[in-house]
């Protein structure tokens, strides 16, 4: 498991108790004795505002097919998880480095680091 990868992944619900199994990317490695992993949420669902944290995944577009997302798709870097690395239900694929370092420039200024 490498930061820039996809793997579909039980997400918490931000509103009410529960998870649902969504794509996510990884934003670190394992971390700790019980390996846990930050990760992004991915939506097929584009919103009709985007916003500065916001990346759209085209899978159309070549930059974007090692994602192997089946449909154009919203990462959002302002929707973060903290998951059990056995949360991490399946490989799907890898953003490549130049939308890897897209994704980290918009998290960055997110966070203002």
């Amino acid at each position: 498991m490498q930061p820039g990868e996809i793997y579909l992944a039980k997400f918490p619900f931000g509103d009410v108790p529960g998870m649902k199994i969504r794509p996510v990317l990884l934003l670190t490695t394992e971390v700790g004795a019980v390996p846990e992993i930050l990760v992004a949420y991915i939506s097929s669902v584009i919103p009709t505002r985007i916003l500065p944290s916001d990346l759209i995944l085209d899978p159309a577009v070549s930059e974007f097919r090692s994602t192997n997302l089946k449909v154009p798709s919203a990462l959002r870097l302002h929707k973060l998880a903290t998951l059990h690395c056995s949360s991490l239900a399946r490989y799907l694929g890898v953003v490549d480095n130049q939308t890897w370092s897209v994704a980290a420039s918009k998290l960055k200024n997110l966070l203002k680091l």
